[in-house]
């Protein structure tokens, strides 16, 4: 298989995979949790004392893998995956928290592919760290602000979003080695 042909492969299984962490939030949230309020989400401890909706680590995810469908397949591409995943967010997200679901997930990931875009030649795992990092903050004020005209949860939201972004970093330097091993084209 020639790296070309590897890299869509590998770029239409990753864009698969962010498509599908918008649904998987959303579900998580009224399904998985350590607790489960009421009419509410439920929610995970992300640090001692903290807790978090549950689908704060699938957003996470999601930021990364946003990355990788730039890195493989194109920024052109990484917008069409923004586009699609922001009506996924209007037919997933509960009534109650379309807007500020949409909202977040749209701005965070246009931050994202702002900062990583940039910063993707400087090197992959800056580009990843960085751009998610970026994104996870606004996409936690925005969906805060927008569904319940509070930032009091931020720092939980924030905390388990950085645990996917940590986790990543392996795999991330893992990827960019093999990459440079086999002779990956990266995109732009």
């Amino acid at each position: 298989m020639t790296p070309d042909l590897r890299r869509r492969i590998e770029g239409m299984a990753v864009l698969a995979g962010f498509t599908a962490c918008i649904p998987a939030a959303n579900w998580l949230v009224g399904h998985v949790g350590t607790v489960c309020v009421p009419e509410g989400p439920c929610l995970i401890p992300v640090a001692p004392g903290l807790a978090a909706p549950s689908g704060v680590l699938v957003v996470g995810l999601a930021l990364v893998l946003r990355d990788l469908v730039q890195r493989r397949l194109g920024r052109y591409w990484a917008l069409a995956a923004i586009g699609v995943g922001g009506i996924l967010s209007v037919v997933f997200a509960p009534p109650a928290l379309i807007l500020a679901s949409t909202a977040a997930f749209l701005l965070s990931e246009l931050a994202d592919l702002g900062v990583y875009t940039p910063l993707q030649q400087r090197g992959l795992i800056l580009a990843v760290v960085a751009s998610s990092l970026v994104g996870l903050v606004v996409d936690s004020a925005v969906f805060l602000f927008l569904a319940f005209g509070s930032l009091e949860f931020l720092l939980p939201q924030i905390i388990g979003k950085v645990w996917m972004v940590l986790l990543s970093i392996p795999v991330m330097a893992w990827l960019r080695r093999r990459d440079e091993r086999i002779g990956m084209p990266v995109c732009t």
